[in-house]
């Protein structure tokens, strides 16, 4: 037949030299056949033949759709990495200047730190195999260290999903965490604790599970792609990592201790680093949520991830438009003035993102329109009660994640759609709320899988992470130096030279912080070089919570009156001065304790280190 000529450039016809030496599926079977017949001779039957050629078709078929979901699965798992950027760029844009080499590295470690954990033992806990796949388990308990691992692509995938839910915790944390505190969490976080919300969630055996032999009320949880398992897991970590921890210098209460009327604005340094990072995480969001139906060559799994996709857009434009509106009506309401707020906007955006994850699938798209908007001002509210309460998040981690997530879960059991939920779990006995009652049941069934499911994941977090941040506390490995905090934290840990600026009225004696630094290095030099003669030091408390611990000792030592007597003159009458003119010395939670001059009628009396 001759093709019309607007095609004839699309086929490329092979002549007779390039097409010799290639065997036909036909000629391979009939070869396959006839050397297998009693003579080798023998021409084998047509039915023979056809059933030779469907199979041989079929395993091409299979082959093709293999590595198909492959690459969807690896493409979807490099946009979700991708997403370490996003959080990244936020994360430097929000803290001060003299905070973004430090706040980068640890983003970094983040993710170094939750792949180590994720292959060692994470994902063995997650998904490792159990032999009776009837039962209901607590925690997996194969598949170590890759071992007997059969879709490498798919362990990929959820490693960038562990990564993404440690990376969570970085942002609330930012100026005053120390930098062994940063991999330790990643790894204990990635290693166990996360593991653990993901098996009762996704996996087969899990408790929670939707497709469990035996779900939990007949229905089980519904969470599409992590609201509950990466960002109320992460959300919840950063609470209470920020609580233990305490708010940054002269964020809540000035250098004596006293409480500020109101507390101090530190705003970052990059509102374009914000933006950047925003649009990062709404592009990577497109593999987060509509790569996790994970073959996409299955059923109609291709149409389910475009309408992924489309409900992912609606919910976070409904956020951030949320955000924009409803921040501008209050400020005028406050002020008088209409202020336009692009960090309340921008956050608002990903708190749509964070409440249309777990419900992407099963939901229609105006559901996703109306879960973004209550996402966009629980947002709002949430940024004001920990201001309130006078919990100090960097990047408003907690409101943007932990409340995103759970209103988001509990929005699957009022939004769930029937031709949805049958469409990718092949039932669809037990949805939304909302549809129960248009059927004439008010069944609530689902409704109170999700809230369990919250409660579980928020609970078990509390369990684990209270004690590890409290211990980490305790033995000073978790807040950084106060003073180190005011030269900030890319001096202290990072050698960097960042300049520092500062509002009106706030610190103004930097320069004279920064000589006390300067003079508490070589302090540090001595005593290391001599440090075979000081007696043992006092356990450094860093908890900078008084109600908790009382007075922190964090990053001080003491030494014997002979090894102060052993200083040149020069260095004796340096530190003498710095202390009888300083009243700057100060306790953990960055508050002034006086009680050093008085203690003692010396001027040398103590070595902080």
């Amino acid at each position: 037949l001759e093709l019309p000529r607007r095609y004839k450039h699309h086929i490329k016809i092979p002549n007779k030299m390039a097409t010799d030496g290639i065997t036909s599926t036909y000629q391979t079977c009939l070869s396959d056949l006839t050397a297998l017949s009693i003579n080798g001779t023998t021409t084998p039957t047509t039915d023979a033949l056809l059933l030779c050629i469907s199979n041989k078709f079929d395993a091409a078929n299979t082959g093709t759709e293999n590595s198909i979901d492959t690459f969807f699965l690896l493409y979807a798992a490099s946009l979700v990495f991708f997403m370490q950027t996003g959080f990244a760029m936020i994360s430097a844009g929000c803290v001060r200047i003299n905070n973004v080499q430090n706040t980068l590295l640890k983003n970094l470690l983040d993710a170094c730190g939750a792949a180590f954990g994720w292959y060692t033992v994470g994902y063995a806990f997650a998904y490792g195999r159990d032999p009776d796949e009837t039962a209901t388990t607590f925690i997996g308990n194969n598949d170590f260290v890759l071992m007997g691992v059969e879709n490498d692509s798919f362990w990929l995938f959820q490693f960038a999903f562990a990564a993404t839910s440690a990376t969570i915790v970085a942002g609330a944390l930012a100026e005053r965490c120390q930098m062994t505190a940063y991999l330790a969490y990643s790894v204990v976080l990635s290693a166990f604790v996360y593991p653990v919300v993901v098996h009762a969630i996704w996996s087969p055996t899990g408790f929670l599970n939707h497709s469990n032999l035996n779900p939990l009320f007949g229905s089980g949880m519904i969470d599409f792609a992590g609201g509950a398992v990466v960002h109320i897991t992460g959300g919840t970590t950063a609470l209470i990592a920020a609580i233990i921890l305490g708010s940054r210098t002269m964020r809540f209460y000035d250098l004596a201790g006293r409480l500020l009327d109101e507390p101090t604005e530190m705003p970052g340094h990059s509102l374009s680093l914000q933006c950047l990072g925003t649009f990062i995480l709404w592009f990577g969001w497109y593999g987060f949520n509509a790569g996790s139906i994970i073959y996409i060559t299955e059923d109609d799994n291709y149409l389910v991830a475009s309408h992924v996709a489309i409900n992912t857009t609606l919910a976070a434009s409904a956020g951030c438009i949320t955000a924009l509106f409803l921040s501008t009506y209050i400020s005028e309401r406050l002020t008088g003035e209409v202020s336009f707020n692009l960090q309340y906007t921008m956050n608002g955006c990903l708190s749509g993102l964070v409440a249309i994850t777990p419900a992407c699938a099963v939901v229609d798209n105006w559901a996703s329109i109306v879960i973004g908007l209550v996402a966009g001002a629980l947002y709002l509210g949430g940024s004001k009660l920990i201001v309130k309460r006078r919990i100090d998040d960097a990047v408003d981690a907690i409101p943007v994640h932990m409340a995103g997530g759970i209103w988001g879960c509990i929005s699957v059991g009022l939004f769930a759609d029937p031709t949805w939920v049958n469409i990718i779990f092949h039932k669809s006995t037990h949805v939304g709320w909302f549809y129960s009652w248009g059927r004439g049941s008010a069944d609530g069934t689902l409704l109170a899988c999700q809230l369990i499911g919250i409660l579980f994941v928020v609970g078990w977090v509390m369990v684990t992470m209270i004690p590890f941040f409290s211990l980490l506390h305790w033995f000073g490995f978790l807040r950084a130096d106060s003073l180190e905090e005011i030269v900030g934290l890319d001096i202290g840990y990072t050698g960097g030279k960042a300049a520092l600026h500062t509002s009106s009225g706030e610190l103004e004696t930097i320069d004279e912080y920064l000589q006390e630094y300067e003079q508490r290095k070589r302090e540090r030099a001595y005593v290391f070089a001599n440090r075979k003669s000081l007696l043992t030091p006092i356990p450094a408390s860093s908890v900078h919570n008084p109600s908790m611990h009382g007075h922190s000792y964090h990053g001080r030592k003491v030494i014997t009156p002979t090894m102060i007597n052993s200083l040149d003159a020069s260095s004796s009458s340096q530190i003498g001065a710095k202390n009888k003119n300083s009243t700057h010395s100060m306790d953990g939670s960055g508050r002034i304790d006086k009680s050093d001059t008085a203690k003692s009628e010396t001027s040398v009396h103590s070595l902080r280190l």
